[in-house]
This record gives structure tokens, sequence and C-alpha cells, in this order.
């Protein structure tokens, strides 16, 4: 047994593969098994166990990426968003360095336990975080050809996969996480694997569209290949996705600084926005969390009540509040949490957001409405008590301790 952050685990008795895949609301898979495009899903979900679960909020990737290897809570990893106000240094940074990794993975665990391990992420913004004191492979479908046995623990995959490196802005970005995942099973057979794809379909496809069964059938397709070869599979997402346009078909944006700057005094205070990363065209930096940051001479409550009347606002919180809802580490977020409804997302200041790449209506996430993902796995789980509440960071504890 290993413990890994007050979670036990057992050691992997057959290959396991652990799968995120990136924005996947479960319509995404309900539209796609109902038109045939799933078959291994389809069969899966009627032999295996097909369940619901609640990613974490801010329903971002690396918060729930790093959940899902930690089996814990922002509050105990740390990692709160893509993107952060450093208040030590008085800087606005990306989270993707370990440094600011609070907890262990399961993932370095299970690889100083002596059991062989390998991770493939489509963004390279994710790599450094999920390998982090992790011997064994790791790499991204990004910088595929950017490899070495010291910093990835495989020097070629190119010729391996037999695929060019993707475009960072396609489905093919996600595909050679799949593909690279069943040549390694095939050639390496590692105990343990972690996969974690990329929304870049998701934000543009929404579920029963063309665009997206065709990703869900190629997923679909290696889902059934690593299946074939032995493998324990536990399918999860790091989050929902929604479209985020008016009734006319244009982004539903609240801009929050613009307000902040307008109500409260310019420059006054600070909007964060935890989804920014450095691929922002098909989102364009919008999605639905924002934590802002007040000069000491405005209270966080009387801000909160104002905001709380704004249209378009699901929950505005102080704080503390959020800290304790969302499971967050207080030190890490700002005076004031907004999480904005479904259709809704929340910007800076209209000037800086460049809507010039979107080519179909905004679609988006990080609320509370896009917090519920599937969570699926090739074989039944005797003894699992399905009343409690099932969160995508239980997906190794399923694999490992229910599936075996």
């Amino acid at each position: 047994m290993l413990n890994v952050n007050s979670r036990s685990y057992k050691l992997p008795t057959q290959p396991t593969v652990v799968v995120c895949v990136d924005g996947c609301e479960p319509d995404y898979l309900a539209q796609a098994v109902a038109t045939g495009h799933m078959p291994w899903l389809k069969r899966t979900l009627a032999e295996g166990t097909g369940l619901v679960a609640d990613c974490v909020v801010p329903s971002f990737t690396n918060p729930n990426n790093l959940s899902i290897v930690t089996g814990a809570p922002p509050s105990v990893h740390g990692i709160c968003g893509n993107y952060l106000y450093d208040t030590a240094t008085n800087t606005e940074v990306m989270m993707n360095d370990p440094k600011w990794l609070r907890a262990p993975t399961l993932l370095a665990a299970l690889a100083d336990a002596g059991r062989n391990v390998a991770v493939i992420t489509a963004k390279d913004k994710l790599r450094r975080l999920l390998g982090h004191r992790m011997k064994g492979i790791c790499f991204s479908s990004e910088k595929a050809d950017q490899l070495s046995m010291e910093e990835n623990g495989i020097d070629e995959i190119l010729s391996i996969v037999g695929k060019p490196v993707p475009s960072v802005y396609s489905a093919d970005l996600s595909e050679f996480v799949f593909a690279a995942g069943v040549k390694l099973m095939q050639r390496q057979r590692p105990d343990v694997m972690y996969l974690s794809t990329t929304d870049y379909v998701q934000h543009k496809h929404a579920p029963g569209t063309a665009g997206a069964n065709a990703f869900y059938a190629m997923m679909d397709g290696y889902m059934a290949q690593l299946e074939a070869l032995g493998c324990v599979i536990a399918l999860t997402a790091d989050h929902g996705m929604n479209a985020k346009v008016a009734m006319d078909g244009t982004p539903d944006v609240i801009y929050l600084q613009d307000w902040c700057d307008a109500q409260l005094g310019a420059g006054k205070a600070r909007v964060i926005l935890p989804i920014t990363d450095p691929y922002v065209v098909h989102h364009g930096a919008l999605g639905s969390f924002a934590t802002i940051y007040l000069p000491p001479e405005l209270p966080a409550g009387d801000v909160v009540g104002r905001l709380q009347r704004l249209q378009g606002m699901e929950a505005v919180l102080t704080r503390e509040q959020a800290a304790a809802k969302f499971e967050l580490p207080a030190d890490r977020i700002g005076d004031v949490v907004c999480v904005s409804e479904r259709f809704t997302v929340i910007g800076t200041s209209a000037s800086k957001h460049d809507l010039s790449g979107l080519d179909a209506p905004l679609r988006s996430h990080g609320g509370m409405s896009e917090q519920r993902v599937p969570l699926v796995l090739n074989r039944k789980l005797p003894g699992l008590d399905t009343s409690r509440r099932l969160r995508n960071f239980d997906a190794f504890d399923l694999a490992l301790n229910y599936a075996q």
C-alpha cells in the first residue's frame, strides 16, 4: 500500500491507465455513444462503470490535473489556477513551475515504489508539474521533437508513433497523446500511465456536432486498443465546457476590471483571470472564474455585496468563503472571488481581450456550471459507495483500489 496525501492506494496488479480528457462535458460522450461513434465506450458503460463526478472549481486545466495526480483538492496541492498574482513579488505569473506545488504526486510515489510510470500530456505547460520528482517517462505532444533521456526518460518518440509534431491548435495534439500511449503500452508496458489531452476541440465544437463526434470516435478507437492490451482504464475530465454567448451569438462577457475601475476607482483593484495561459486563441483568456485583489481601504464585504447584484454572476464570495467552499489555498486567491453563470464569462478590460481568433461562438469553462465530469472505468467496482460525493480526483483511487 502507498499512502499519499492522506489517502491509501494499492499497487497495480495490471497495467493501469488514467485518462484526463480536457473539457469533456458528459454530454459529449452521451451524444457520441448515441450516434454510434463510440462503440468501445457503449460496451464499457454496459459492462464496466459509468459515473458522473465533480471537478475542482475553478474548473480549469492545471488545478484539476494536479488534483487528479495528487488525489487531493487545491487546498492541499496549492495549484489554484493556470495563472496567479504572486503577492510576494508583485507579479502575475503562470503556475507551471513545480515550485508552486505543495504536495507530492501519486505518480512520483508509484515510481519510488518501483513501478514503471509514464506521463504523456498534450501541452508542455503541464509536463513539469505532472512529472515533478517522478522517475520515468514524461513528455508532451507539443514538444515531442525535443526529448532527452535526462529530461523526459525517453529520447525518441516521433518515429515510434509515426506522426509529426502536431499543431498546438489542433485535434492532432490530443491524438498524439493517445497514439503515443498505445505505442508505449505495446513496447514498454508501463505499470501506470497518465494521459492528458487538450480542449481545443471542445472549445470549438459543441456535443453532437461532426467535429466533436470525430474527436470522440478517434479517442474511442485508442481506448479499445489499450483495453485489448489488458489495461485497467479510468477516464475522467478536468472540467466541462459550455457555450458562453448572448442570444445574438456574441460572447457574453462581464469586463470586471472595467467595472472595478468605474465603481471603486481607477487602478484601485486588480482583477486576475486564472484561465490565462499561452494558448488563448480558442478562448480569448475568457473563463467563468476571477479573483480580485483590493486595497485595505475597500472592505471585501462591501464589494461582494455590490457584485452579487451584477447580472451574470452566479456566486461572489470573500476570500475565506471561497477557500472553504471550493477547497482553495486562501493565500493564493484574492480578497473577492467571482464565478459567472453558465452562459457568461469574465474578462478584465474590453481593450485587453483579443477575440479576433474566435472563428466559432465562444465556448469556455471555469465556473460551477462546468463542474460535472464523467468518471468511467472499464471494470465493475465492487464495494464502491456511490452515494458519496465522487470527484474527478478519485480516479486513481477507483482504478487502483477497486478495479484491479
